[in-house]
């Protein structure tokens, strides 16, 4: 059911969000040139980088689906991070010079000293595309979330969201994103601090944080590294330290959300200082909120916990002809929690290896039961999911009098393959519903306010980055580089201000038109992986490869942007395994050979 929130709460929300959006537009008003406008005057200090790069990070999806990652699997996701302080210290002593001694407003522009127009041209329009569609996720998936729980107005929760950042964002551009962000992070880390405060307060008296985290590690949600090889797991030591290296010198690197905000700053030292302050700051950040979500897993071993978060969903099913077969999966869920809490309390004080592996065995359980209730709120809100999947069972019961024939092999797998898709559906895919979950049911009044607060204002921190740099890259490197005469200073902030708002209404109409994948995150990592080792690969060609020229570096990114959505389908088909993470090393390597081979086939007809 929709929760409703106390009147605490209200103030505490609405007085956080008005005083960072007040704040934000007062202190920046009046902008009257580029340079004050796009990069801030060049006034930030290495913390105030440092701050802005992290907050545009971390936006909701982080709070969210972190949390959730982390409460069904554990802590391995920080393995995804591990690249970032090896990309922050090419990137300080690679790009930041190059950019700081060219005294670029855009990451693009120096494509075009280096290659030509249209390189700089593709270039900046591939990342308008894989931003403005990242834009509209970082709005909608607190909206949807929120939608969900509170029983607010998706459309109206969109609307709000967008509406509070193109307010503060259009009036002071980049220097409004960076000092309200400071106000941001600020809310953010008190809030995940209480959170977690709570979470551990709740335990039973005679069960410490120690005794937690051993509680989690006897599941395996305490787990971090994983050394193998095996390309089906999407995290571990090595798509992090290679994969995650890619992606991240991409993102920080060539991303103009990014790079914008430490351009901004006082000097090269400062930008250096900021970024490797995020470099060393990113990954506790994140150990710490995956330990926030594993600690709400604790939590619920000693607390009873819905099948499903999604309230709406359970009402759902509930109602449907399989709401009987529903309550036998609560029923059995319940009977699971009393051995659950039982064993979770003799292990922490005995830390008996029998009673791990009793846990563990639990744990399997209560994940299948899940599993099993995913799948009937599918049949219960898709009849036509339910008719397939009811004849497909009849053509294997059918079959199965001869269990090696191929026809029966290959209507299991599909059997199989129909019920896995129950999990990724939106109305029960919960992972992401997790945490605010826990937040509006156990958390006293006005810290749910805060925490509220938190979630949108990450939201709004990714999202105003995002439109900043979305509005620089339209105005600068395609309408500034395009105009055939000199407009002034005044014409370009103008400008400049109208394409912030103009993304700014695009974010929202495609958070009104986007849809949940299997976790938010991994949605917004997918999207950049699609397109940034292609970006990464054309600024290291110019970076490194002197005699390679712009047509076959052109030529090269648009057969490698092809090539890269074909393999990320192939993966989505399961006609190939190849975990995300990849595509950022694949793609980048792909742009360098294919550049290399057309510029030498152009060089032998040259010579010949």
């Amino acid at each position: 059911m929709p929760q409703t929130l106390d009147w605490i709460d209200w103030t505490v929300l609405i007085a956080t969000l008005a005083t960072i959006v007040g704040y934000g537009t007062w202190k920046t008003r009046g902008s009257k040139n580029v340079l004050d406008y796009v990069r801030g005057g060049n006034t930030a200090k290495w913390w105030t980088i440092g701050l802005s790069v992290m907050a545009t990070q971390a936006s909701a999806i982080t709070f969210l689906s972190t949390t959730g990652q982390a409460f069904s699997d554990g802590m391995g996701f920080v393995q995804f991070y591990f690249g970032l302080p090896i990309a922050m210290v090419i990137i300080c002593l690679v790009f930041i010079p190059l950019y700081h001694r060219l005294k670029v407003y855009t990451a693009y522009e120096f494509l075009e000293n280096r290659f030509d127009l249209k390189t700089r041209t593709l270039t900046a329009i591939l990342f308008l595309i894989q931003r403005g569609l990242a834009a509209g996720i970082t709005i909608f998936a607190p909206a949807i979330i929120l939608s969900v729980v509170l029983g607010w107005n998706i459309i109206t929760l969109n609307i709000i969201i967008g509406v509070l950042v193109i307010i503060y964002t259009v009036s002071g551009g980049t220097k409004a994103v960076t000092v309200t962000q400071k106000q941001q992070m600020f809310v953010i880390f008190a809030g995940m601090l209480a959170a977690l405060y709570v979470v551990i307060d709740k335990f039973p008296i005679d069960v410490s944080f120690t005794d937690a985290i051993d509680i989690a590690g006897a599941t395996g949600k305490m787990q971090v590294l994983d050394f193998s090889f095996d390309l089906e797991n999407r995290y571990t030591i090595w798509t992090g330290l290679i994969g995650g290296t890619f992606l991240m010198l991409s993102y920080f690197g060539t991303d103009q959300s990014q790079v914008q905000r430490y351009l901004s700053g006082k000097s090269m030292k400062e930008m250096q200082m900021g970024l490797l302050f995020n470099g060393l700051l990113k990954v506790p950040m994140q150990f710490f909120i995956l330990l926030v979500g594993v600690m709400v897993f604790v939590f619920y071993q000693f607390n009873p916990a819905p099948l499903n978060f999604i309230g709406a969903s359970t009402q759902t099913v509930l109602a449907s002809e399989y709401g009987d077969a529903y309550k036998t999966l609560q029923n059995k869920q319940t009977e699971l929690f009393d051995i659950k809490q039982r064993l979770s309390l003799a292990y922490a004080k005995s830390k008996n290896e029998g009673l791990k592996s009793e846990l563990l065995l639990i744990d399997s359980l209560e994940k299948t039961y899940r599993s099993e209730s995913k799948f009937l709120i599918k049949k219960a809100i898709d009849p036509e999911y339910s008719d397939t999947y009811t004849k497909l069972q009849e053509e294997v019961e059918a079959l199965k009098s001869n269990p090696d024939d191929e026809a029966y092999k290959e209507k299991s797998a599909e059997l199989s393959t129909l019920y896995k898709d129950a999990a990724k559906d939106t109305q029960t895919n919960d992972r992401d519903y997790m945490f605010i979950r826990f937040i509006l049911n156990h958390l006293p009044k006005g810290l749910i306010g805060l925490l509220l607060a938190v979630i949108l204002s990450a939201a709004m921190s990714s999202t105003a980055s995002e439109i900043n740099a979305l509005a620089t890259i339209t105005s600068i490197d395609l309408y500034g580089r395009n105009l055939k005469e000199n407009k002034g200073e005044l014409h370009m902030v103008n400008m400049t201000k109208w394409f912030t708002f103009g993304w700014g209404i695009v974010a929202i109409i495609i958070a009104c038109f986007a849809n949940l994948a299997e976790n938010l995150i991994q949605l917004v990592n997918i999207i950049g992986s699609i397109f940034y080792g292609n970006v990464l690969g054309i600024f290291l060609l110019a970076f490194f490869f002197k005699y390679i020229k712009g047509n076959a570096v052109f030529i090269g990114a648009l057969i490698t942007q092809v090539f890269i959505i074909v393999l990320y389908f192939l993966d989505t088909a399961e006609i190939i395994d190849l975990p995300y993470l990849w595509l950022n090393l694949i793609g980048c390597l792909i742009v360098i050979l294919i550049a290399h081979l057309l510029q030498s086939m152009t060089s032998k007809k040259a010579n010949v």
